[in-house]
């Protein structure tokens, strides 16, 4: 759960799979904590849209089309070596690609 509010401030952590493992714990873990995340103002309808419809909303989309290619050229300015920026953009694309396709 900590992962996923500091995915919430900042940019190239993501914060919907650490909370959708989050909530999974909560549920199985305990009825209190779960209903607890339900009902949180900022992290309970994108978990409810995620259990509902497997969506994803569209600022979260938007944050993904911007940071996912930030963050690519932020790792090849390093000068990594070319298989690494290579596996880095090929999986990043990939994600990007898979969070983009979903529903919103």
């Amino acid at each position: 759960m900590g992962l996923a509010l500091a995915g919430v401030v900042l940019p190239v952590l993501p914060t919907t799979p650490f909370l959708l493992v989050a909530a999974w714990a909560f549920s199985r873990s305990s009825p209190r904590l779960d209903a607890w995340l339900r009902a949180h103002p900022r992290l309970g309808p994108p978990r409810a849209a995620w259990e509902d419809r497997r969506a994803i909303p569209r600022k979260a989309k938007a944050v993904t089309a911007v940071s996912l290619p930030a963050g690519w050229l932020l790792l090849w300015s390093g000068g990594p070596p070319a298989v690494v920026s290579v596996a880095a953009g090929v999986v990043m694309l990939a994600a990007g690609v898979w969070i983009l396709s979903r529903p919103s």
